[in-house]
């Protein structure tokens, strides 16, 4: 308990100081002691009116009357000039304490030689008294006023005994003496306690207030907009970058569906895939949205939407993109060089072959690796198409069955392996060279890994809220492992034998240029690639 004792001195010391000051020691007190103070005042001034004006009918003061008169009226008024705030700063906290405790002893044990002593029930006030005095009393002065009742019930009872020659019954007296002392310590080693838990909890509040301050300017701060939602779709915070991004004063209370309605599917797919490009707010502003469920909320509490400015995401992008520039150079110099080499050599051995069927075989080889290289060219040369984006609002039935048929030709059995499920009312807005371009990698890369059954790649859309819509173009193949989905969208990685390692890059990059976004959903066998974008541009 001696670091108890220590801990409670660091709360009571500092308002000890401080309510012997004078005039300022009652706001130096601290409000634990103060409301149990007011408290202890307020019983006392109930116990000296019951005193007062109906002791007597409760068989008080039958023995010495006018002693009893003038203990009562005695103890009322010290309660009275004892018990209120201006008491405490003329005197002080420990001075008030210790002669209203004094006013309790000698009150209580004058009325108690005035009612026939300890049979009159004034000792088990006096425990009462001492249990309050051990939450107000500092250090032993609540074993002092124990003794101090002690004594006052022993004297009295040995007076009578003395004095009128009645039997004492010291036994009872005793174990009432006993009973002070153990009520005296138990009351301050409660309150010693209560004090060290508010000493701690005050610590904590401290450590808490600040921790909280940080985290709000941290947030304040951020380059990112943060917004937290909560299970009715309404804005419950948000920090000043969000509010700037999305072009609103006050957003908070709000319906985040009637600031954009695209937020309302992004809540919708709650923290289950990754950040989206979205145009957001009244402004119409470029952002990549991202959300994630708290974690205290469990699965039905509140969502945080994290926003960045994508606009300025793209300078950044741009520059590392044109500082990729030289190594992509570099790779499509190396990658070039290879099929060249292989036409120059088998060009020459043409030249000198006689054979029909080497002759043929040697072309082949001529006419592949020219396709190669003009493949690749292609795919770069797309890349500085990128920025040339002419969007228009695209019917995707008509289109896609376009892009199928140029696959396909006059082969209907390979016109059954593609599926087409695309209701005539869905447009999408984007460059029609670049959804031909998309929509024929994709394809391409469905029509190498499915099955070849009738309907293994499937084409299909589906709405999406604030006016977006979803293009699917799935496969029953055997699916992307985890390794190859976090490579997926890298240049120049390919698992094909003859791919560049272009196509899936490009078509992100194309997809991006019309705002709009290619992603890899599902991870159960098939893939599944969607292209999401806005109905109309």
């Amino acid at each position: 308990m001696a670091n108890v004792s220590s801990a409670a001195r660091r709360i009571v010391l500092p308002a000890h100081a401080s309510a012997t000051e004078g005039p300022a020691g009652w706001a130096g007190v601290d409000r634990s002691r103060r409301l149990s103070l007011r408290y202890f005042n307020f019983f006392r001034l109930l116990l000296a009116g019951i005193f007062v004006g109906g002791g007597q009918s409760f068989g008080l003061g039958g023995e010495h009357p006018f002693a009893y008169e003038i203990a009562s009226f005695g103890y009322l008024a010290a309660v009275l000039s004892l018990g209120f705030p201006d008491a405490v700063r003329r005197l002080g906290l420990e001075r008030v304490i210790l002669l209203l405790i004094l006013a309790d002893v000698l009150g209580l044990s004058v009325i108690m030689w005035a009612s026939g002593g300890y049979r009159s029930g004034m000792p088990v006030l006096m425990m009462v008294v001492l249990a309050g005095t051990g939450l107000l009393a500092e250090g032993r002065m609540v074993l002092f006023f124990a003794a101090l009742a002690t004594l006052s019930v022993l004297l009295e009872n040995a007076w009578r005994f003395a004095a009128g020659g009645q039997p004492g019954d010291f036994l009872q007296v005793g174990i009432f003496c006993t009973g002070f002392f153990g009520i005296a310590i138990v009351s301050r080693r409660l309150a010693l306690r209560a004090q060290v838990n508010a000493l701690l909890a005050a610590e904590r509040g401290q450590a808490l207030a600040r921790q909280q301050a940080v985290n709000e300017r941290i947030i304040r701060d951020m380059h990112d907009g943060v917004i937290v939602v909560g299970v009715d779709g309404r804005a419950l915070q948000i920090n000043p970058q969000a509010a700037m991004l999305l072009g609103v004063s006050r957003l908070e209370g709000r319906l985040l569906a009637e600031v954009d309605p695209v937020f309302e599917e992004a809540l919708a797919r709650g923290d289950g895939l990754g950040p989206r490009v979205l145009r957001l707010g009244p402004a119409g502003r470029l952002m990549r949205c991202r959300t994630v469920r708290s974690e205290a909320g469990g699965a039905t509490g509140e969502i945080l939407i994290y926003l960045t400015d994508f606009e300025d995401v793209e300078r950044q992008m741009q520059q590392l993109k044109l500082a990729a520039l030289g190594r992509l150079t570099a790779s499509m110099a190396h990658e070039i060089r290879n099929p060249l080499s292989a036409v120059t050599q088998a060009a020459e051995l043409l030249c000198e072959e006689k054979r029909a069927d080497m002759q043929a075989r040697l072309a082949r080889i001529i006419n592949d690796n020219a396709h190669r290289i003009e493949r690749m060219i292609r795919d770069v040369l797309a890349l500085g198409r990128r920025e040339h984006a002419v969007p228009e609002a695209l019917p995707l039935a008509a289109f896609a069955a376009e892009v199928i048929d140029a696959r396909v030709l006059t082969d209907e059995t390979e016109r059954a392996v593609y599926a087409l499920d695309i209701g005539a009312g869905f447009t999408l807005g984007i460059d029609r060279a670049h959804l031909h371009q998309i929509l024929d990698n994709l394809l391409a890369n469905a029509r190498r890994y499915c099955s070849g059954q009738p309907g293994s790649v499937r084409l299909y859309a589906e709405p999406l809220a604030g006016g977006r819509v979803a293009l699917h173009v799935a496969d029953d193949g055997p699916g992307i492992d985890a390794a190859t989905r976090s490579h997926l969208f890298e240049p120049f990685f390919t698992t094909h034998a003859k791919g560049t390692g272009l196509g899936l890059y490009i078509a992100r990059e194309l997809a991006e240029a019309n705002d709009a976004e290619l992603e890899l959903h599902g991870e159960g066998p098939g893939a599944d690639f969607v292209l999401t974008g806005r109905s109309r541009p």
